[in-house]
């Protein structure tokens, strides 16, 4: 393939960026293979947390991989306003960028995404999931990213560390500080009456990843030595599940469910690895974020031809998001009519991993389309998809 038409250019200044969209589209692919489960699977829908007696392996660390997409897309967003606040002709202000986009995906949210999980429009009740949350937390940095790096830093580790601490807070139903408390960190229900409105990402962790992703921005500056770089990625990461070692084995802080020694050692790495994703925990975002460091670090140095296939996924990350949430419903649909049952399931998990990678390849072509449509077009609206 001719380097200069790659989705994924060889040399180091292109390849500084493009290491994030290869992210980025990883990320996506997980997450489709959560999102076929929750639309062909849901005979056995797993909860969460996850039910290590109960729940099959295969099933369980299906799960588990899908629990590094939201962390790590948070994190990359953070991190991309930072390039976008530091273009090469100088600094700008990334205030007007964020809030637009901020509130874009809230709209998008509640108007497009809603209907893509429901099949229908039901004004009595809206569910709020991860767009809302990457939208609000866009706009909380939008206020806060003039901050000094090091402040930010300070900040996002005080939140993503702190509010585990904060977990048994709790407020009289109906009062605004419990509403307030529902958005910012218990996952339930914000209005009852005359719209039912449920928080399914409570919120204050995700603005303190998405502030560590703005602080990391330094690191993809242009002027940064790439071994450095990687260097700088590696000590990160390396500290991360270090101390969600010593946290996890000895049940010290950051989850607040314990983890106890199982019949079996595969049930004892299952409790182990059972975090809290609603809200995220401190033990959650460690191994999240911590292996997706490591990612950004080797994905860099590699060569591979899938790394192309997954650039393009992460090139129009919200096409693609809301084109499969809608390619699933159409399926689901279609499925179930043909087989004369009220929904149309699978029976085993590599099915749902088998009916994720056809998916993927059956909108590959027009995500990279619209891709390469969005870098071309001059379309102010292309831009946010």
């Amino acid at each position: 393939m001719n380097p200069s038409t790659s989705p994924l250019p060889i040399h180091d200044a292109s390849r500084r960026i493009a290491s994030i969209d290869v992210a980025r589209g990883l990320v996506m692919l997980l997450m489709t293979v959560d999102h076929v489960r929750e639309t062909f699977f849901l005979q056995h829908q797993v909860g969460d947390p996850m039910d290590v007696g109960a729940t099959d392996p295969a099933l369980f660390f299906s799960r588990l991989a899908a629990h590094f997409c939201a962390p790590m897309f948070v994190f990359l967003t953070g991190l991309s306003a930072w390039l976008y606040a530091h273009p090469a002709d100088g600094p700008r202000s990334a205030t007007g960028f964020l809030a637009r986009r901020g509130a874009f995906l809230i709209l998008l949210e509640i108007v497009v995404i809603n209907f893509a999980w429901t099949g229908s429009f039901t004004p009595h009740i809206v569910y709020l999931q991860v767009i809302w949350a990457i939208g609000l937390s866009m706009l909380a940095l939008a206020v806060l990213h003039r901050l000094p790096l090091a402040l930010l830093a300070a900040i996002g580790i005080a939140i993503v560390g702190g509010h585990n601490a904060l977990s048994g807070l709790s407020f009289e139903p109906g009062s605004w500080a419990a509403s307030a408390w529902t958005v910012l960190e218990q996952r339930g229900y914000l209005l009852e009456e005359p719209v039912r409105v449920r928080i399914s990402y409570p919120l204050l962790a995700w603005i303190g990843v998405i502030l560590l992703g703005y602080a990391c921005g330094p690191l993809y500056a242009r002027s940064l030595d790439p071994a450095l770089r990687r260097r700088w990625l590696v000590a990160g990461a390396l500290a991360c599940l270090a101390l969600l070692v010593v946290l996890r084995t000895w049940n010290i802080y950051g989850e607040t469910l314990p983890w106890a020694p199982q019949a079996e050692p595969l049930r004892s790495a299952m409790s182990w690895l059972n975090f809290t994703k609603y809200p995220p925990s401190l033990d959650f975002l460690l191994l999240t974020l911590g292996v997706g460091l490591l990612a950004l670090a080797w994905i860099e140095r590699a060569e591979a031809g899938w790394m192309r296939v997954a650039a393009v996924f992460g090139g129009a990350p919200l096409f693609f998001y809301i084109l499969h949430l809608y390619v699933l419903l159409a399926t689901q649909r279609i499925a179930a009519t043909v087989l004369g049952v009220p929904r149309a399931d699978f029976t085993q998990v590599w099915q749902v991993w088998l009916a994720a990678v056809v998916l993927a390849a059956l909108l590959y072509w027009p995500t990279k389309r619209f891709g390469q449509y969005k870098r071309k077009s001059g379309q102010a609206w292309v831009k946010y998809l």
